[in-house]
């Protein structure tokens, strides 16, 4: 496992040491957050308070709370993925610059070096995502604080399956890529577009009948479904505390995207992680598969 260890610390200390990379992997979290604070969050606020029976107001805290919430449910469940894209275009750029001949020109293993990059890009994408989880926490703590323990051991949980998730999927699409050209257009197609694909963006209550079914086949909604659960699961539980009637709950939930539907019948919470879960390995069995091809 030398040979290993020694590839992983060389793939993260260049990761770290591209300016580039780094930065706009650190950056986005953080720009994401300042212009959802900004620009949606009278929008969320505005669609709250709208859908609340009349001569039931609640307390501006808790409908802080609850914008907050989606807001860094929203962000947490794009970052986890295109932070891990950013990190792995490491393995593109030792193609396209030549550097993976002088490493497969030694007497390694072949899956040595496509392990070294996938549990890089892993730890590297993890410390970006953890800290941004943080800086999220810090916001809804300034905005109106409602979670538990376990909702925050579960949205940290949340985001570790989400990065294994987007590192697998861009180790199986970054195979495939040889150009730095390849490395842009992948980049800007996968920044601007997971987000609505995904929910995070756009409640896909909001899309037509047909493409909800369409986007219930993408692992990604499940995963989004399960942050947004746990990041407003202390304010929602309030609400009811409140006394806000069950049904307005749940059909907020169910506009929300904290329900999900898969034709008809309600996903639970387990079945999102086993679907997660489900997905993470077997974008790994693809990854590996490709590898003992070209091998």
């Amino acid at each position: 496992m030398k040979p290993a260890t020694v590839l992983i610390k060389r793939n993260v200390k260049l990761f770290f040491k591209d300016k580039g990379m780094f930065f706009t992997s650190l950056i986005t979290p953080m720009i994401l957050l300042v212009l959802y604070a900004t620009f949606l969050a009278s929008v969320y606020r505005d669609s709250f308070t709208a859908n609340l029976p009349a001569g039931l107001p609640l307390e501006e805290a808790l409908i802080d709370g609850l914008v907050g919430g989606q807001l860094i449910s929203s962000l947490l469940a794009v970052s986890c993925v295109t932070v891990s894209f950013c990190a792995n275009f490491l393995m593109v750029q030792d193609r396209a610059n030549g550097t993976v001949k002088d490493l497969t020109i030694s007497p390694m293993r072949p899956a040595t070096l496509s392990l070294s990059y996938y549990v890089a890009t892993l730890l590297s994408s993890l410390l970006i995502c953890f800290a941004a989880a943080g800086i999220c926490l810090g916001y809804v703590a300034a905005v109106g604080w409602y979670l538990s323990a376990s909702d925050v051991v579960c949205l940290f949980l949340d985001v570790l399956l989400l990065t294994l998730f987007g590192t697998a999927l861009s180790s199986v699409i970054n195979y495939f890529l040889t150009t730095q050209g390849q490395i842009s257009a992948v980049g800007t197609v996968v920044s601007s577009g997971y987000g609505f694909i995904c929910g995070a963006y756009m409640p896909i209550s909001s899309f037509s009948p047909a493409l909800q079914k369409v986007i219930s086949f993408l692992p990604g909604t499940y995963g989004t479904a399960l942050v947004r659960n746990h990041a407003m699961g202390g304010a929602i539980r309030e609400m009811q505390a409140q006394g806000v009637p069950a049904e307005v709950v749940e059909s907020l939930r169910d506009a929300l995207d904290c329900n999900l539907y898969f034709f008809g019948h309600g996903v639970s919470q387990p079945a999102m992680y086993g679907i997660l879960g489900g997905s993470i390995l077997l974008l790994l069995a693809v990854y590996v598969g490709l590898n003992a091809r070209k091998r």
